[in-house]
């Protein structure tokens, strides 16, 4: 060891603390000093030897160190000068001269006074080892001066002239050495061959640093005789990233806070950190760039963890769908019985509702209310014409342009993760090359797998199960089975033209006078004239068409006011006319006359429930079966099972069996140019055609509905509601429904039930006897059809010749 071994006495000097410097031996200094205890450490050391024992602090911002708040070994200085400068400061010059260890502070107060252990170092040997250590330093740092730009010629010249060992390391640490923490090192150093050799060691590392900074200047200046000053700026920013591994925080730091401040799941947030910290490092102006900040963009808009308080109060959410529907009471009453399920289960997973019924009925604006009474945000999606898988799940990233599906943007689009969802016109969907959008829809609405939906585009885990999605349709006919399975269906059934009347004398009427800035009452129209508003210039099953027509009736009203200043119009029959015109649908009379072969049917239809007169007439031909009235499939095999059933019975009626080789029957359903289809005319296509072979007219003040079998069984239809009112809108006194059809009776109105006679029928021997407006006796071998003619008066029995 070139340490002394002796034991070196304790010395006592003033300690001045320094902050962010540190003084060698043989290194001259000036500083400023302005700390009061600094100050006074240079006042005593003045007054004495001009001595003082300079040490950094480990923290800069301490402003009243302790001894742990300093480095144990430092310098002691001659002060050589100080300068009084203005507010209390000095300014001092200092010459380095030995190292020393700070063992304890034995004075605190007015200054600090340490005692220390002088560092004594013996002079080193001039060996041949010693001699090319200081020219290996030498080259060394003449080639750290080649590659840097820090360090002076005067200085390079100045070390070179340097040969003792200890001057050399301190010169060079003093002069060269930027990092604090190196130059405190080499200073705790008290040997001076390895003071040396680690000074060679850090040396040759801020070569190579020069040399790579040097490097990536030459790349910058090669870019810039390409580019514009703006983008050099740029790339200088990139290339001194992509070198050092420093991160650009100025243009994601936005983002970064952002992303503290979201509650994310923890899939959700590793994935964010992993796309900022690739956004870091890209180039910017590059498209990359702004695929990356896109998507990082979207995850944070999401509102995670962001949800509404639920209102579920009954009587309220009853008032709001009161207010803006009239009747509907089977699907008011679901939601309410939801939403009280809800408010005793917080957690529950309800079912998915799905209105069907006809256009125009207020299945959308249903679920509107639904959404305001519970105090939801509203989202619509209408999935009419749909055929791309990627509308509901999304693009995946690799594409130009992707775009998360539209269950992502709906909860952006919210605000919040528990919305009320509509999906409109579920029974629209359609598939192609592209997708099935019907089945994405089947992870949507599963209450099992829709607590973490992954969108292509995200590729998150998000959360839907606290989302109440609700659905409406037409029709469920068109709706996959899967998708069905995962839907409660809520049949919402067509306005009758009382509920029409009270839905515009309530709603309609005010709501188009209010929109059309005139003050309520100033458009009057009483019952009589809105059924023929309703009757003759409307045919569907809701009201739009009917709100469309107020709204050009309160128009024409608005323009009377102002041509002859009356401050109301009460419109009339005659008003009607004259603002609308003729009206645009007309009703076919029934036929007041019983006739042979022409039966009263019912039909559903798009806009509602209509009659339907079923004809069949029979002539000499080859035994044909004709079929017109543009019928469908299943209407063609109703006729053909009708006409299977009579020429089983038709010996029993004295029908001879060659009669159906020589005689051709012919079916025609009016109106030609409508498509129909169905089975619900099996029984009116068999009673026509049993008048036209026995010529008993059919009682044309009732109509009938119901499929038949070949065994002559009447099995049960649909749409009977809507059947049964038509037959009301036509004065009909009487309807034959099927057995099976009794439990729908309830979905009837009363007001119906008490002008229509209802008969429920089992077989068509039960239908003839009603239907026709005599039976024929010759032969009645069915016990069934002979009860019932003996029970009809004795007038009505007619006895017919054999055919």
């Amino acid at each position: 060891m070139e340490q002394a071994k002796r034991k070196q006495p304790l010395t006592r000097l003033p300690v001045l603390p320094l902050r962010g410097t540190m003084v060698f031996p043989h290194m001259v200094l000036h500083f400023d000093v302005g700390r009061a205890k600094s100050v006074s450490a240079l006042e005593k050391a003045m007054l004495e030897d001009q001595r003082i024992f300079l040490v950094a602090q480990r923290d800069a911002d301490v402003d009243s160190p302790a001894l742990s708040d300093l480095y144990t070994v430092g310098t002691i200085a001659k002060v050589k000068q100080v300068l009084n400068l203005p507010g209390d400061s000095l300014r001092v010059l200092v010459a380095g001269e030995k190292r020393a260890k700070l063992k304890a502070l034995v004075q605190d107060e007015p200054f600090l006074l340490a005692e220390l252990t002088v560092i004594s170092t013996r002079r080193p040997k001039n060996t041949d080892e010693m001699q090319a250590l200081v020219r290996t330093t030498h080259a060394i740092f003449e080639e750290y001066c080649s590659q840097s730009l820090r360090v002076s010629q005067e200085t390079l010249q100045n070390v070179m002239s340097i040969h003792k060992p200890e001057q050399l390391a301190d010169v060079i640490a003093a002069n060269a050495l930027t990092q604090f923490s190196n130059r405190q090192e080499l200073l705790e150093i008290t040997s001076v061959q390895k003071r040396l050799e680690r000074l060679c060691t850090i040396l040759l590392r801020e070569t190579e640093l020069s040399e790579l900074e040097k490097n990536i200047q030459a790349r910058i200046k090669l870019q810039i005789e390409k580019n514009q000053k703006d983008f050099y700026l740029r790339e200088q920013i990139k290339a001194i990233q992509t070198e050092l591994g420093d991160k650009d925080l100025t243009d994601v730091e936005e983002l970064r806070e952002r992303l503290e401040k979201t509650p994310l799941n923890e899939e959700s947030r590793n994935k964010a950190e992993r796309e900022l910290d690739r956004l870091s490092h890209m180039m910017p102006g590059t498209p990359e760039v702004n695929i990356s900040r896109t998507y990082v963009e979207w995850i944070l808009d999401l509102p995670w963890g962001v949800t509404t308080e639920d209102n579920l109060n009954l009587k309220h959410a009853r008032r709001i769908l009161d207010r803006d529907h009239y009747g509907l009471t089977d699907v008011k009453d679901r939601i309410v019985e939801y939403l009280a399920v809800l408010r005793m289960k917080k957690d529950m997973k309800g079912p998915i509702l799905c209105f069907v019924g006809p256009p125009g009925i207020g299945k959308t604006s249903i679920v509107r209310a639904v959404a305001e009474a519970v105090g939801r945000k509203f989202v619509q999606m209408s999935l009419g014409g749909v055929r791309d898988e990627a509308e509901i799940r999304g693009h995946r990233r690799t594409y130009v342009g992707a775009i998360p599906g539209r269950i992502i943007a709906g909860l952006k689009q919210a605000g919040t993760m528990n919305p009320v969802f509509l999906f409109d016109e579920v029974d629209k969907m359609s598939s192609d090359f592209r997708g099935n959008p019907a089945a994405a829809m089947l992870e949507v609405l599963d209450g099992e797998q829709n607590n973490a939906f992954r969108d292509h585009y995200m590729e998150l885990p998000v959360d839907l199960s606290r989302v109440m999605f609700i659905t409406t349709a037409n029709t469920v006919d068109s709706i996959p089975p899967a998708l069905l399975d995962r839907l409660e269906i809520i049949e919402v059934p067509s306005y009758t033209e009382l509920d029409k009347l009270k839905i515009a004398s309530r709603h309609l009427l005010p709501k188009q006078v209010r929109e059309h800035g005139l003050t309520a009452g100033s458009v009057k129209m009483v019952g009589p004239v809105v059924l023929k508003l309703i009757d003759g210039y409307t045919r569907e099953a809701g009201v739009r068409t009917l709100e469309r027509q107020i709204a050009r009736l309160v128009r024409k009203a608005a323009v009377e006011i102002l041509d002859t200043s009356v401050t109301a119009v009460n419109i009339t029959s005659a008003k009607l006319k004259e603002y609308l015109g003729a009206p645009r649908y007309t009703r076919e009379d029934l036929e007041k006359e019983n006739l042979v072969g022409i039966v009263n049917g019912l039909a559903v239809t798009s806009v509602g429930g209509e009659t339907l007169a079923v004809e069949c007439s029979i002539m000499q031909g080859n035994g044909a079966l004709q079929l017109t009235g543009k019928l469908g499939d299943v209407m063609q095999e109703s006729a053909k099972a009708a006409l299977s059933w009579v020429r089983t019975h038709a010996e029993t009626w004295g029908i001879s069996v060659d009669f159906f080789k020589e005689h051709d029957i012919h079916f025609h359903v009016p109106e030609g140019a409508v498509s129909k289809d169905g089975p619900s005319a099996g029984i009116a296509m068999t009673t026509a055609l049993t008048s036209a072979l026995l010529s008993i007219p059919v009682r044309q003040d009732i109509a009938m509905t119901g499929e038949i079998t070949l065994r002559g069984r009447v099995l049960p239809i649909g749409g009977l509601k809507e059947k049964l009112l038509a037959a009301n809108r036509a004065n009909l006194k009487a309807v034959l429904i099927p057995k099976g059809n009794t439990k729908d009776l309830e979905d009837i109105p009363d007001a119906v039930l008490k002008k229509l006679r209802i008969i429920r029928v089992d077989k068509m021997t039960d239908v003839l006897p009603h239907a026709l407006t005599a039976v024929p006796i010759n032969k009645p071998i069915l016990p069934e059809f002979a009860a019932l003619s003996a029970q009809l008066p004795k007038g009505e029995r007619v006895s017919y010749p054999r055919a």
